[in-house]
């Protein structure tokens, strides 16, 4: 359940509070320590104490008598009535009449307790409630308190810092930032023979795949400063302090030279300049003191700024420009060798089985980045504890590559046995069409457990290694293994069921990408009709063409897509009695590995 706060009240309601006590402690506290306290008593009661001599001073006044006893310690206060001769009974009884008996207070002791007594409590209850509000703020270096100052972090090397070492699958990166290190280290060769570091690095790639965590390497293997500082901390809300921030970082790092500076997320200040008129962006004003600072009349002699984004075309021209980011150094996804390596880096951390196939598994987790197989690691960590194991075993491993690609298995979830059935053979009918295709990956896993991604169940095929190019044929080969799946509803059931929807998907995606961005179409041609924008944020792509021609793309795509069903409705009406059998193994056993599967198919 949220916790509902209630909202803070301003600082002025504070103040008005302190001013309403003050103007009590003036009208009641005041007048009640100005004087000794007086006893209301009657007439009779004076009478009687001066008929027994017991009264010592006498006031009279217009409407009141105020004497004191014999002793003077005690005050009394009674009314005045008709007595002609109170004034000669007094005298004869010993009493003395005064013109003043309640003392008033000195003018020094009423400044202080009407004036500096209020305006000391005044001023406490008001430093107090600063301090309080400071502290919530942040403190003095705060932004309310340290406006246009930078809050970058300093990183100094330490023992138990992330190394080069830590990092794995990124030879061509590390390689590019340990010249860095080494020119911070001792740049006399490089000045013998002429040559300069670059000025600023940008490393680039999706995310995961480790830009910050080798910013962090490079701190951990220079002797030097490294100031660490977000993009987004530039951005703010008055005018001027981002770029102020700027400035102060800049300043910073040259009295500190040489050292790094990195940007983490750079896109959030320097994106590309608009071509607008007037105004006063805040952003714009960042970004163009960001590249004086780089590139001005000043140099930036022993500064080298790191820079990561996962979004480079949106940076502006000016940022990118040799002179200011010289180097651009690819972060990509890590190839077969590379997730093998990021894999056993992980894996040091946690207490494997020595059976353990890092090599399967990392063909198995084919387009993961590294941060996907850290979870992976974790994930089978995690298993292997539910399990009541003290070691992660390989069956945990595969069983985490499902969990972070499906999600976890949702034992709960109970299909009928019909459901279950068209479920067996929409599976059966991806992997039987993948298996009679030349040029398709083979067949690792089929499963018809349901997952918490909303899958009822997937056929798991795995390359045996990387492959960067595609032909035209293994392409229509994949777009027909999509369509397995709806093929066997159709060839079996004689009706479809919406279970083929993200299959359905995929295989448009893969037909229009041929046709409009890999021109392997013959009517269209080798024309680009679609381009990729954010390639590292998903991959959103875009037509560039006209109508006429977005309409024949649109027909090509069809009939293609309905090509390559008919393709599997063919492979499937001849492959009949293998389909049956291998559905029926499935729906009993509910998941059957790659082997078992070809060991039924070639019977």
């Amino acid at each position: 359940m949220n916790e509902v706060k209630k909202p803070r009240k301003p600082l002025l309601y504070y103040y008005f509070v302190i001013l309403i006590v003050i103007l009590l402690f003036n009208a009641l506290v005041v007048p009640y320590m100005g004087q000794s306290q007086v006893q209301d008593v009657d007439y009779g009661t004076f009478i009687t104490m001066t008929e027994k001599h017991n009264v010592g001073k006498v006031q009279i006044e217009e409407n009141q008598i105020i004497f004191t006893d014999k002793n003077e310690k005690n005050i009394s206060r009674t009314g005045v009535v008709n007595d002609p001769q109170l004034i000669e009974r007094l005298y004869e009884n010993g009493a003395k009449i005064y013109g003043e008996i309640v003392q008033e207070m000195s003018p020094l002791m009423s400044i202080l307790l009407t004036w500096i007594l209020p305006l000391v409590i005044f001023i406490g209850l008001g430093e107090m409630l600063s301090r309080k509000f400071m502290s919530k703020a942040g403190g003095p270096n705060s932004m309310m308190f340290n406006m246009g100052k930078s809050n970058a972090k300093v990183y100094v090397k330490s023992s138990d810092g992330i190394k080069f070492s830590d990092v794995a699958g990124e030879d061509e990166a590390k390689e590019a930032l340990s010249e860095v290190v080494d020119y911070l280290h001792d740049p006399s060769k490089y000045q013998e023979i002429g040559a300069s570091m670059p000025k600023g690095i940008l490393l680039v790639g999706p995310p995961g795949t480790g830009k910050t965590m080798l910013a962090k390497a490079v701190a951990g293997e220079s002797n030097v400063p490294f100031f660490s500082m977000s993009g987004s901390e530039f951005v703010e809300m008055f005018v001027g302090m981002g770029a102020s921030k700027v400035r102060d970082l800049f300043k910073q790092a040259k009295e500190k030279a040489p050292c790094i500076v990195f940007i983490d997320e750079i896109d959030a200040i320097g994106k590309k300049r608009e071509g607008t008129i007037g105004g006063n962006d805040e952003r714009e004003q960042t970004l163009n003191q960001l590249l004086t600072e780089m590139d001005g009349f000043e140099g930036n002699n022993g500064v080298i700024i790191l820079a990561a984004t996962n979004r480079p075309e949106s940076l502006d021209p000016a940022l990118t420009r040799p002179g200011r980011f010289d180097r651009r150094v690819p972060v990509e996804l890590p190839d077969l060798k590379g997730r093998e390596e990021i894999l056993k880096v992980h894996a040091k951390k946690v207490a494997m089985d020595e059976n353990v196939d890092y090599s399967k598994v990392a063909r198995m987790a084919s387009g993961a980045s590294g941060a996907e197989l850290a979870n992976i690691v974790n994930e089978a960590a995690l298993r292997a504890v539910r399990d009541g194991r003290e070691t992660v075993t390989q069956a945990d491993m595969e069983e985490s590559i499902e969990t972070v690609i499906a999600g976890y298995q949702k034992k709960n979830a109970i299909l009928t046995d019909k459901e279950k059935r068209i479920v067996a053979y929409h599976e059966i009918g991806h992997a039987l069409v993948a298996a009679r295709q030349t040029n398709s990956a083979p067949v690792q896993k089929i499963t018809i457990v349901p997952r918490t991604s909303g899958a009822l169940g997937y056929t798991m095929q795995v390359e045996d290694g990387d492959h960067y190019l595609m032909s035209k044929e293994e392409i229509e080969n994949k777009i027909a293994t999509f369509t397995g799946g709806r093929a066997a509803e159709e060839v079996v059931f004689g009706s479809i069921t919406t279970g083929a929807a993200n299959d359905i998907e995929q295989a448009t995606k893969l037909a229009r990408a041929m046709i409009a961005r890999y021109g392997m179409n013959d009517e269209i041609g080798m024309v680009a009709m679609e381009t990729v924008t954010n390639q590292y944020l998903g991959g959103d792509t875009s037509l560039a063409c006209s109508e006429a021609t977005q309409s024949e793309i649109d027909k090509k795509v069809i009939e293609l897509v309905k090509k390559q069903y008919e393709k599997a409705l063919d492979i499937l009406r001849n492959d009949r009695k293998k389909l049956d059998e291998l559905a029926e193994f499935l729906y009993e056993k509910e998941t059957i590995t790659g082997e078992q599967f070809m060991e039924i198919l070639n019977r």
